[in-house]
């Protein structure tokens, strides 16, 4: 089992035990760097109970999730307010649960949750890639004097990993700089032709899958703290998403759900949904 400390929660259908699981879901509800619209440290309880009004049946990748042992270990409990505190715990059962032998799925939370999951990552995968849909680049250097936010998220991740691991998907928000850079250093897919580039890319190596549920379009899922208009529909996002299911994926997660946004709870199931299809990937059927 994993070290926690854990409140206890239920994703459905999920395994009675961590050891049969291939997959462990882990609530991580922090959002002390939000920039703009606080609320995802309640995201990961959203989706949870939004997930009980699911089929575990997905007839988009033609899979049941009977095909996949996960467990749900809950959300980590965080000492609020102490932000490297809380990005220890992170590393620390990320650690515990590839020592195990399993792949981590994140229930964020902000996306700064997904830096210190890497770190554990890449001390057992040092040519680890990671797959990142989002509609803001997370590259700036610093944001408002702070190297470690969820603006900056992912440059953080750059400096572990290196750029010509990295492919991003969604991205329409963000500096100049940003835009240069990704232009500059190849990873941003704009156009279903640049897929090949991204497969590429990725080909080969352990990935690692990061999902910023603000790519899809405000008018689809409201719910999030810095929505962007412009965005993915539901079906845009799995057709741009399903053609890496044969990759090998060793973790992921889904982040920035801000649930009390959306009213009519809508954004929390489409989050649930996007959660299902992640642990789906890599069936076979997925690939029919």
């Amino acid at each position: 089992m994993l070290s926690g400390p854990f409140i206890p929660r239920s994703w459905m259908g999920a395994c009675d035990t961590f050891e049969e699981a291939d997959w462990v879901l882990v609530g991580l509800p922090y959002d002390g760097t939000t920039s703009f619209r606080p609320g995802t440290r309640f995201g990961p309880e959203a989706i949870r109970n939004a997930s009980w009004g699911l089929e575990t049946y997905s007839p988009i990748q033609h899979a049941e999730l009977s095909q996949v042992r996960y467990f749900d270990a809950g959300e980590l409990e965080f000492p609020q307010g102490n932000r490297d505190e809380i990005l220890a715990i992170i590393r620390q059962n990320a650690r515990e649960t590839l020592s195990a032998g399993k792949r981590w799925l994140g229930l964020g939370g902000e996306h700064l949750v997904t830096f210190p999951a890497i770190e554990a990552y890449v001390e057992k995968y040092p040519d680890l890639a990671v797959l990142h849909f989002d509609a803001h680049a997370d590259l700036r250097d610093d944001y408002l004097g702070e190297k470690l936010s969820h603006a900056t998220v992912l440059r953080r991740v750059t400096e572990l990993i290196g750029p010509e691991r990295l492919v991003q998907i969604g991205i329409r928000s963000g500096p100049r700089e940003e835009f240069e850079w990704m232009r500059q250093n190849g990873t941003l897919l704009e156009k279903p032709e640049d897929l090949a580039r991204g497969l590429q890319r990725l080909q080969g190596r352990p990935v690692f899958l990061t999902i910023d549920l603000d790519v899809l379009d405000p008018s689809i899922l409201c719910g999030t703290g810095t929505p962007e208009p412009g965005g993915m529909s539901f079906s845009t996002f799995m057709d741009w998403l399903l053609p890496f299911a044969g990759l090998n994926f060793v973790g992921a997660d889904v982040v920035e759900l801000s649930p009390h946004y959306d009213a009519s709870g809508v954004s929390n199931v489409v989050a649930a949904k996007v959660v299902r299809e992640v642990l789906l990937l890599g069936t076979p059927e997925s690939r029919i």
